[in-house]
């Protein structure tokens, strides 16, 4: 109906709330629209039970798809009659994954005296109880239960340290993120011709210049002064003066972009994602710090869209925060290049003679070498430890 009046509707529209029964009491909560790129899911886990109240747009359930997760909610305010999927099954948008039904009463009105009634009269009742069951245990459950627990080395914590080695294993499906992610970087390294070129920048400059305006940089925009932003601020510089590293491979084509959408990579619980800073070009160091806590914030909580996700023309990757002295970065596709960060250590460096302890850190550009040059490639990263080494060249360009 809704597609007839409203044609060019978007698919989310159209399955996330589901259609009613006959006399308008249950409802279907089916799986949303997942992104043009998504096309199924995993059904991770379910928040609720049957039986359980529910509130109107409430999370029941957590698709896991190839990038983000996405949670499948209840259509109307209601009790969860049953679940139609399980836990595991491959679902694509429009599958139906559970009822909701508005007039039937939670379970804990139901469950609680059936709970309590077997507790009380469970002294008396015992022997009766346990004799029938008993007698039919053997005949019927018995024998599929002893098919069943073969897994059950992983529950018997007591007798792990007596078993080998082999035995002190556990097998768990690999999720759906992590199986994309080992799909891209493998992809990427077959496709790639991947070459590393590394530098050092000195950071007393910059973290001068952070300390000496902190305190009103946040007092005007509201948002802390990172380092971050004055990397972006470098990659976009050296991006605008080494267009190819900016530029890919389609075919026998090459694509040159005259803009820069800047991936950030940031490690969660769950994997790797990396959300992009649109027209980073156009941006001042506020409005870059902010966007990157927006999407940081959004990638911990597990809010990050598909098309918070999608694109990006360079990538930056800071493994300095776990402590990472140095790493040759994998370039995510289909950029060309990923600038890599590590952590910043008190270093000896010669500076007009003398040796003095500096605030030092590693550089590393990955790059494709199909596409560019090494003379481009160490251009490129001279430009950003120039920039970084002196804040100053991004104020009068040079």
């Amino acid at each position: 109906r809704r597609n007839n009046y409203f044609p060019n509707a978007s698919p989310y529209q159209l399955w996330s709330r589901s259609f009613a029964s006959d006399n308008g009491d249950k409802f279907e909560a089916v799986v949303p629209f997942m992104g043009e790129s998504v096309t199924d899911g995993t059904l991770a886990n379910f928040l609720k039970k049957p039986g359980d109240r529910v509130e109107a747009d409430e999370a029941i359930a957590q698709i896991e798809t190839d990038k983000v997760t996405i949670d499948v909610s209840s259509p109307e305010a209601g009790v969860i009659e049953k679940f139609i999927a399980s836990e595991g099954d491959t679902v694509t948008p429009g599958t139906i994954v559970a009822i909701v039904s508005k007039s039937a009463a939670p379970a804990e009105t139901h469950v609680a005296p059936s709970e309590e009634a077997p507790q009380k009269e469970s002294p008396p009742v015992k022997a009766e109880e346990k004799s029938p069951k008993a007698e039919e245990k053997p005949t019927k459950v018995e024998p599929p239960k002893k098919q069943a627990p073969k897994p059950t080395p992983s529950k018997t914590s007591p007798t792990e340290p007596q078993l080998p080695p082999k035995e002190r294993e556990r097998r768990v499906p690999m999720p759906r993120l992590r199986k994309r992610i080992a799909n891209r970087l493998k992809d990427s390294q077959n496709t790639f011709a991947m070459l590393t070129t590394f530098n050092e920048v000195d950071m007393t400059n910059l973290m001068k210049l952070r300390s000496d305006y902190k305190d009103e940089f946040v007092k005007k925009h509201g948002v802390k002064l990172g380092l971050m932003s004055c990397f972006v601020k470098a990659a976009v510089s050296g991006l605008q003066n080494q267009p190819i590293v900016n530029a890919v491979i389609d075919g026998d084509d090459i694509i040159y972009r005259d803009y820069v959408d800047v991936s950030v990579a940031v490690g969660t619980s769950k994997g790797l994602v990396v959300p992009v800073i649109r027209d980073a070009d156009t941006m001042n160091f506020a409005d870059i710090e902010k966007g990157i806590n927006n999407l940081a914030k959004k990638a911990t909580e597990g809010a990050l869209s598909i098309d918070e996700m999608a694109g990006g023309t360079f990538t930056i990757s800071n493994g300095g925060v776990y402590g990472s002295l140095i790493s040759t970065p994998i370039i995510n596709p289909p950029q060309s290049a990923i600038l890599g960060m590590h952590s910043i250590v008190q270093r000896p460096v010669v500076v007009d003679g003398s040796i003095l302890a500096r605030p030092m850190m590693y550089l590393a550009l990955t790059y494709d070498h199909r596409l560019i040059d090494g003379r481009e490639a160490v251009y490129f990263l001279r430009r950003i430890k120039d920039v970084v080494e002196d804040p100053r060249r991004l104020l009068l360009d040079i």
